[in-house]
């Protein structure tokens, strides 16, 4: 639950950060990306030290009181995963938006605003980015031990449980919580991998389907195929006009056996004698 929540946070401010620094350009932008890429390797128990010193009595957060307990530790991840988030996420606009978003901006959407739509068609790849997250938060103990406390039913998680264990000796219940917390991330990205194997799939069908298209002529690549198309089909909306034109002056006979008189004031017809030799 702790690692959730510090996800869930982490996301909303990691993806809006990452999407704004792949299309912002100012003074010191170059300098603000190798910081958060900087931070991808920021120790965790740096950051449990820094919550710590926020959160204490003494600290310019004190007075909240929620040292020790599961918000700090949810403060605590959430610094960790907002730099991995946002440093991704922005990789991902970057490479989304040399394909579709010069479509976007054509359309009046701002640069920001195509970076989130980019986001959204990129949802696949989103979905990595929080599982790598969640693969980061959940497997931490040095920050949530040290904004924790290791406190049986209140704070203690799987991974201090582990570290605690292995102080103590108790190896093989160490070794077994270690193999219970990998199986629950395995779980956990088997579930989200074959929710993106069906949506994948899906997209695969509805862009591979023949008889979508079955009797539809593709659309002209460049201009000059759309002017002779055209005028291909002016040629010939005028030739079945004049078909139509031509069958309605004809004369009609009541009889097939008897020659059919014409009408009157419809020109003679011309024909052509030849005297026999």
């Amino acid at each position: 639950r702790v690692s959730l929540a510090a996800c869930c946070i982490g996301a909303i401010a990691g993806l809006w950060l990452g999407a704004w620094l792949a299309v912002a350009r100012f003074r010191g932008h170059s300098v603000l990306v190798w910081g958060l890429n900087t931070l991808l390797a920021l120790p965790s128990v740096v950051v449990g030290l820094l919550v710590y010193l926020l959160l204490s009595r003494s600290g310019p957060l004190g007075s909240f009181g929620i040292l020790f307990t599961p918000s700090a530790m949810v403060v605590a991840q959430s610094i960790l995963v907002l730099p991995l988030i946002a440093a991704l996420s922005r990789r991902l606009v970057l490479d989304a938006l040399q394909e579709g978003g010069e479509q976007l901006q054509s359309l009046g959407a701002s640069p920001l605003q195509a970076a989130l739509l980019m986001l959204v068609h990129e949802r696949l790849g989103v979905v990595t980015v929080l599982l790598t997250a969640f693969g980061r938060a959940v497997s931490e103990v040095g920050a949530v031990m040290i904004v924790g406390g290791n406190i049986a039913g209140v704070t203690r998680v799987m991974t201090t449980a582990i570290a605690l264990e292995t102080s103590k000796g108790d190896l093989p219940l160490a070794l077994a919580l270690g193999l219970v917390l990998l199986g629950v991330v395995g779980l956990v990205n088997l579930l989200i991998g074959g929710v993106q194997a069906q949506a994948a799939g899906g997209r695969s069908r509805r862009e591979g389907c023949p008889h979508r298209d079955r009797g539809r002529r593709p659309p002209p690549e460049h201009p000059g195929e759309l002017r002779l198309d055209v005028a291909h089909g002016a040629r010939r909306a005028s030739s079945r006009a004049s078909a139509t034109q031509a069958r309605s002056h004809m004369p009609r006979c009541s009889d097939s056996s008897m020659p059919c008189q014409r009408e009157a004031g419809s020109p003679t017809p011309v024909t052509s004698t030849v005297a026999p030799g």
